[in-house]
């Protein structure tokens, strides 16, 4: 996982690393709830999410095959889809429970890049799949609140054989 320290960067306060680990469990909590229009809000209008492949975890999706690059655009249509009985892989829908740690914080550019390690675990017709990677948020404050620009989920696992595609929201 990159380096995303808060060590000696003049906004590390506390207010702002519990502002930021709050996002990060209240993001986590509308996933695991499937409250997905909800989580949806919590993006700019410019937003974007990328789940890179697992032999390429440093890809560049204007370059590389990567499993998700959604813009605002296709990001809508995946939550449309996840909720409908359309998403075959998520109808009834997975339970999922996430957990959020080793968060670190940095300032730059006029906005906030975040760093932690997920676990998710989903649970599907009595078989559970976990999912082990870092997040890596780029947050903006949009009208005094926090939102993400970009966001990225990198699989720590070698291959996905034993899940198959990624049908659920990292």
């Amino acid at each position: 996982m990159p380096e995303a320290s808060s060590a000696g960067n003049p906004s590390s306060v506390p207010a702002l690393r519990e502002m930021v680990e709050d996002f990060l469990y209240q993001e986590a909590a509308l996933l695991d709830a499937w409250r997905l229009d909800e989580w949806l809000a919590f993006f700019t209008a410019d937003g974007r999410y990328v789940v890179p492949t697992t032999d390429l975890p440093d890809g560049d999706p204007q370059k590389d095959l990567v499993f998700i690059d959604d813009d605002m655009v296709r990001l809508r249509a995946r939550v449309e889809r996840l909720k409908s009985r359309h998403g075959h892989r998520e109808y009834p829908s997975s339970r999922t429970r996430r957990f959020i740690s080793n968060v670190r914080i940095k300032v730059e550019d006029g906005g906030i890049v975040v760093t932690s390690s997920f676990l998710v675990y989903r649970f599907r017709m009595a078989e559970s799949s976990p999912y082990v990677g870092w997040y890596e948020h780029r947050l903006k404050r949009v009208d005094g609140e926090l939102k993400i620009h970009h966001r990225k989920a990198v699989l720590d696992l070698e291959a996905l054989s034993e899940h198959g595609a990624v049908s659920i929201i990292l």
